[in-house]
C-alpha cells in the first residue's frame, strides 16, 4: 500500500509521536502530555502506511502572517522515501499557510531539505531574538 499523509488530528497517534520527540535532540524528554497539547494547538500533518503512523510535522500559526515548522520526522524503518519532502509539500499546500508573511524553523541537521521549500538563513539576523531553553524537559 501506499503512503498516505492526513491532516485529521485524530488520527495521530500522540504515543508514536511522544515516543519520537522524547529521544528526539530537540525536544528530549519532553512529556505525553505536553505533546497531546502542541498536537491540539497546531496545525497537524501525519504520515501513514496500511493506518499505522509512520511520520508527523506539525506549524504553530496564526494562519494569517507567520508560522513556526516543528516537530518534522520520519521512523527511520521508513526514511530515504521522500515521506518527510510529501508532508510539507502538503503542508505548504494548506489553505491556512497561505500569504504568510514569514515562516521559521529550528534545525540542526536538515538544512537541505528545508532549502528546496525556500528556507534559507536569517536574512536579517540582527533583528531575531529568541528565549531559548534547550533542556526544559529534562529539567522538571
Amino acid at each position: 500500500m501506499e503512503y498516505v499523509s492526513s491532516f485529521e488530528k485524530q488520527k495521530i497517534d500522540a504515543e508514536f509521536v511522544h515516543r519520537f520527540l522524547t529521544n528526539s535532540y530537540w525536544a528530549k524528554g519532553i512529556s505525553l502530555e505536553t505533546v497531546k497539547q502542541s498536537i491540539d494547538n497546531s496545525l497537524v500533518i501525519g504520515m501513514y502506511k496500511n493506518d499505522k503512523q509512520v511520520g508527523f510535522a506539525r506549524v504553530i500559526t496564526d494562519s494569517t502572517t507567520m508560522a513556526y515548522l516543528a516537530d518534522v520526522f520520519v521512523d527511520p524503518s521508513h526514511q530515504g522515501r521522500g515521506l518527510a519532502q510529501k508532508m510539507l509539500t502538503d503542508l505548504f499546500e494548506h489553505d491556512n499557510l497561505q500569504g504568510l508573511r514569514r515562516v521559521l524553523l529550528a534545525t540542526s541537521d536538515a538544512h537541505d531539505l528545508y532549502k528546496k521549500f525556500g528556507f534559507t538563513s536569517l536574512a536579517q539576523p540582527e533583528i531575531m531574538m529568541e528565549i531559548n531553553k534547550p533542556n526544559i524537559y529534562q529539567n522538571g
